[in-house]
């Protein structure tokens, strides 16, 4: 199996590309701007999606599912959202075709028109807060923690996969709640459970923040958010966990009987992740041998290759090899014994190699009668031989160290790219030589914000939350700033 892509150092961007599509993750699709996520890469997705699920249920939430339309009179509704979404949304204005006059081809049918034209939902408060307002009556009702998996449309011109298409799918959670404390600590706990996931399964570091006003989502009092690194130091928005305020609920006008008996205004959450994580999962570890998965997330944790040249070896193999995948499924570990006769061991490895699969397990005729397997772990390469009394506790060990690795190398690889930067020339220098984190002061201004982005092309990631107090000066205006801010280049 023949890699055939640039390295990363060659191309990043060329290398992420060629390597989705050569992996089986994802490959575009004949709409432009949207995907195809392939078997292989939408089993990591849905063990992503198992687990989010499981986190969220754990925390009290529920599934349901709204409509994929929404009445265009909806995002008049909340001023700000509107003005966020209009550039993106696609939308649909008839609802019958027909054949043509000369009857070679399909029309639209231009008496069928709707009324009232619907969005493509690009995010889900408008339809939902409307919904809500019939459910909402009293403080009994709340609250109400629902999340819906679900697809989006956010028109885009310039494309990439996983990281940026047309139509993405994702989680969206929207929370209603009787006290502003409430929704606010649903936000921050949300936004908790989102970085214990990606830190756990993910194997990727993040920092948690608050977005600025500049950055902050649409029709949201405040966008809390996680970034992450990737190998070329550009930063990744991971998920974001949104205080909404009563916007959203002033606009659909719901409203609760409060305990004292007072008609209140109900305080919102919404908070999402999306197949973006995909794009981070593949950034963040892969090599230039191809993907590197995580154990927790990877569809296949273990392959067994057998290596023979006969019918009768394979045989003899074949009775081992089932047993050790029997023993290891029994510690829910997933397992492919790949004995196909169509390819030989060398072109196996290397294709197992690229996938990223965690362990690989080769057994011959010899390691049968020594009672051992060669195993090689993806992550360093790394060989050993061992006896197979030992194999499935050893195995189970492994996969743990190398998701252990992982992450130790990804926090390794962000704390030397991380920096701090005290006036704007040291501050481009840092972008343009050594790329990454970049701590700097700012004076707090949106136009001091949009100046820096403008020059270099960098934005505030976050003001992260574990931030302390440091008296300084803003980079880039002088005015006085009371602490420093996260600035990358991103995704």
């Amino acid at each position: 199996m023949s890699k055939d892509f640039p390295t990363r150092s060659e191309n990043y961007s060329q290398w992420y590309n060629d390597l989705v599509i050569k992996a089986d993750l994802a490959e575009n699709s004949a709409v432009r701007g949207c995907m195809v996520i392939k078997p292989y890469g939408y089993a990591i997705w849905e063990k992503m999606q198992a687990r989010l699920d499981k986190m969220f249920k754990e925390t009290g939430h529920s599934n349901a599912y709204f409509p994929l339309f929404i009445p265009k009179s909806f995002f008049s509704k909340e001023a700000s959202h509107v003005e966020g979404f209009a550039k993106e949304c696609a939308v649909v204005t008839h609802y019958r075709l027909k054949k043509s006059d000369d009857g070679k081809s399909i029309v639209v049918d231009p008496t069928a028109k709707l009324e009232e034209e619907l969005i493509i939902r690009p995010t889900s408060e408008t339809i939902i807060w409307n919904t809500y307002r019939g459910w909402i009556q009293s403080y009994r009702d709340l609250p109400i923690l629902v999340n819906q998996w679900a697809n989006v449309v956010r028109w885009e011109m310039r494309t990439r996969l996983f990281l940026r298409t047309a139509e993405f799918l994702w989680q969206e959670g929207h929370t209603a709640h009787a006290t502003a404390k409430e929704a606010i600590e649903e936000t921050e706990r949300m936004l908790g459970v989102y970085a214990d996931f990606v830190q756990d399964y993910l194997a990727l570091p993040v920092i948690k923040g608050v977005k600025t006003a500049n950055e902050r989502f649409a029709g949201a009092l405040d966008t809390y958010c996680i970034e992450a690194m990737m190998q070329d130091g550009k930063a990744l928005q991971a998920g974001t966990s949104h205080f909404l305020g009563q916007n959203f609920a002033k606009a659909f006008d719901v409203k609760f009987t409060s305990r004292e008996g007072k008609l209140e205004h109900v305080w919102a959450t919404s908070w999402g992740v999306s197949t973006r994580l995909m794009g981070a999962l593949v950034m963040a570890h892969s090599d230039d041998d191809g993907l590197v998965l995580p154990p927790k997330l990877a569809p296949i944790q273990v392959v067994i290759v057998p290596i023979y040249k006969n019918d009768e070896q394979l045989s003899a193999i074949s009775i081992v090899a089932k047993k050790i995948k029997s023993d290891l499924e029994k510690k829910n570990i997933s397992v492919k014994f790949d004995d196909r006769d169509t390819h030989k061991p060398g072109w196996k490895f290397a294709e197992y190699e690229f996938k990223g699969v965690p362990v690989r397990i080769a057994i011959g005729p010899r390691d049968i009668e020594n009672q051992t397997v060669e195993v090689a772990r993806r992550d360093t390469k790394e060989k050993s031989v061992i006896h197979l009394t030992d194999l499935s506790l050893k195995i189970e060990h492994l996969l743990d160290q190398i998701q252990d690795n992982l992450y130790q190398k990804a926090i390794t690889f962000r704390e030397s790219k991380t920096f701090k930067a005290d006036s704007m020339s040291e501050f481009t220098k840092i972008l343009d030589v050594e790329g990454g984190f970049v701590y700097a002061h700012w004076d707090g201004t949106s136009e001091t914000e949009e100046k820096i982005k403008e020059e270099t092309k960098a934005t505030i990631r976050c003001i992260p939350l574990d931030n302390k107090l440091e008296e300084g000066k803003c980079i880039y205006s002088g005015k006085p700033s009371r602490q420093r801010v996260l600035f990358a280049r991103a995704y």
